[in-house]
């Protein structure tokens, strides 16, 4: 079973969201990390961008493929961790302590697509 924080939000295609006000900020999950293998590029779109939730808001490949990072929430990217980007295996030592982009978040009711941390873990069976 693949590490699964209780206290995180999950969207079907597998990235975290950590909620502070409404500030969203997200990562991709283990169980993504070890499905793509080592991770050689992250790419998170422009700070200012608007992304709605459900559309693409960057891109991670590794040496097996290449997966896009879709928006769980929909809002204006307001952050990108250079250290991931600089540093891409960073997401295959800890996916949950290194997150890839912030986005203030325009509707935080669209939290209530997402899935809790029980179940995601269903959907890993």
């Amino acid at each position: 079973m693949y590490k699964v924080l209780e206290n995180l939000k999950y969207s079907k295609t597998h990235e975290w969201v950590s909620v502070d006000g409404d500030v969203a900020t997200i990562g991709i999950t283990d169980y993504a990390q070890a499905s793509l293998g080592t991770v050689v590029y992250v790419e998170g779109y422009e700070i200012g961008e608007h992304v709605d939730q459900g559309a693409e808001c960057g891109a991670v490949e590794s040496v097996k493929a290449a997966s896009d990072i879709m928006a769980p929430v929909s809002g204006d990217i307001i952050d990108i961790n250079d250290d991931v980007i600089n540093d891409p295996e960073l997401l295959n030592k800890d996916p949950y302590a290194n997150w890839i982009l912030k986005i203030r978040m325009d509707n935080e009711a669209e939290l209530d697509n997402l899935l809790d941390s029980a179940s995601y873990k269903d959907e890993q069976k």
